[in-house]
């Protein structure tokens, strides 16, 4: 239900499960870790992750295996561990990510959204976080993701209530960045404007804004005055012309 594929410098994650409305199994999970590695090991210079499926983003994690994490406590763990390897390792991916959300975003899928970069939500994109319907928690690095992303307050909201809140709504409170009609094109667009810059310093930039505190960065800041990258960006400013990264 993962596809992995490439367009020039964008590599694309694509969820494409749609008789299930995209939930996402455990091997789904592990089909994502898999491709995140993939990624993670490319010269990629931004992704996009998206629904193929009309009308839902992912309905979250897939409700037909809770059952088994019911009666067995084993198969909990390797759940909570399928989803940690899958979306830790996407939120730490070293060029920008971005989450193209058209139709429904629900459950663990909000926090594989928030794993993302930034997130642009499609007219029709609504987002719920619903364990409590369920009578489970959320696992605590989602909540955290939530919190910082929102506050407190309205991760509180979210969680406690599980209502249904639509994309303007989402915009509001900082769900997401960006709202259109249809997300995919928007994403693509943003996708193509980071992949025009320089490479090492857009990852330079992920880095720091993933830690500022890291004094690591100061040298690595005034490291790339010395690169080809500010060489070529220096020249073509000079010339009038696009760099050619």
């Amino acid at each position: 239900m993962i596809h992995l594929t490439r367009e020039g410098h964008i590599a694309l994650l694509t969820l494409d499960r749609a008789a299930a409305r995209n939930a996402i199994p455990v091997s789904g999970w592990d089909s994502l870790a898999a491709a995140v590695t993939e990624i993670a090991a490319s010269d990629a210079r931004a992704v996009i992750l998206r629904s193929a499926a009309p009308g839902i983003f992912s309905a979250g994690a897939d409700i037909g295996e809770f059952d088994t994490l019911r009666n067995d406590p084993d198969q909990r763990t390797r759940f909570r561990r399928a989803m940690r390897a899958a979306m830790d390792p996407l939120a730490a991916l070293p060029m920008p990510v971005i989450a193209a959300i058209d139709g429904g975003c629900y459950g663990a899928a909000v926090a594989l959204a928030l794993a993302c970069d930034f997130r642009i939500g499609g007219g029709a994109a609504e987002f719920a976080v619903t364990p409590a319907k369920l009578g489970i928690g959320y696992p605590r690095e989602d909540v955290a993701r939530l919190a910082a992303q929102v506050g407190k307050g309205q991760a509180a909201r979210m969680l406690f209530t599980c209502e249904i809140i639509d994309a303007i709504d989402a915009e509001k409170i900082g769900l997401i960045e960006l709202r259109t009609e249809d997300a995919i094109p928007l994403a693509t667009a943003f996708a193509d404007r980071i992949a025009a810059n320089a490479p090492e310093a857009v990852r330079l930039l992920k880095r720091t804004l993933g830690d500022p505190r890291q004094q690591a960065h100061d040298m690595d800041f005034e490291a790339s005055f010395g690169g080809t990258e500010f060489g070529e960006g220096l020249a073509a400013f000079r010339a009038r012309r696009r760099p050619s990264y």
